[in-house]
């Protein structure tokens, strides 16, 4: 709890630590048999991994990209979801690629990882075609794109006539089973 005679006190809300836990409990409590199904969900694509777990190429940002990834995916946190899968196919590839002996440029594309994996013959087209569409999805969350254009949340979820929540909830279903599908293939499968 924050000093009330701290000078940053002033930045946050003066709730006691009860009230802060009542409000967690009441997050918690509206959305438990959703987070339980998405869990589940989660356990159902992990079986395709590996006996001994998962190898991942791209160093600590992949890892983190993995772990975070499903702990958003879990608590409903969508948007998170589709941006850290994506990061972690781009970071794992682009990772297995250097230990291949590839000669990457210091900053190398998504598109061109994907481009020498289907060279080499890591990724199907199939494969290249899913994780296209995860940097697509990726895409209008991190750069602007206004109403006008056909990517765009809001335009996304009226010409489907639902919610930009339930678009999200779908798309971050998708990247989280794309990230499992790439994990589940050798060499980042163990056992």
């Amino acid at each position: 709890m924050i000093d009330s005679n701290d000078d940053v006190s002033d930045l946050f809300s003066a709730a006691s630590d009860v009230a802060l836990l009542q409000l967690l409990l009441a997050e918690l409590h509206d959305d438990l048999p959703g987070r339980l199904a998405r869990y589940h969900y989660l356990i159902d694509h992990g079986r395709c991994l590996g006996s001994g777990g998962t190898l991942l190429f791209g160093g600590t940002v992949a890892h983190t990209a993995l772990t975070e990834a499903r702990s958003s995916f879990v608590y409903g946190n969508f948007a998170a979801t589709i941006l850290l899968c994506q990061s972690l196919a781009e970071n794992n590839l682009a990772g297995l690629l250097h230990v291949a002996g590839e000669d990457l440029p210091a900053k190398v594309g998504f598109h061109e990882t994907l481009r020498r994996c289907l060279a080499m013959g890591f990724l199907s087209s199939e494969e290249v075609a899913d994780l296209k569409r995860l940097a697509d999805l990726r895409n209008p969350l991190s750069h602007f794109r206004n109403v006008n254009d056909p990517n765009n949340l809001v335009r996304r979820s009226v010409g489907e006539g639902g919610f930009a929540e339930d678009v999200l909830a779908r798309d971050a279903h998708f990247a989280i089973a794309t990230a499992s599908r790439l994990m589940s293939k050798a060499p980042f499968r163990v056992g």
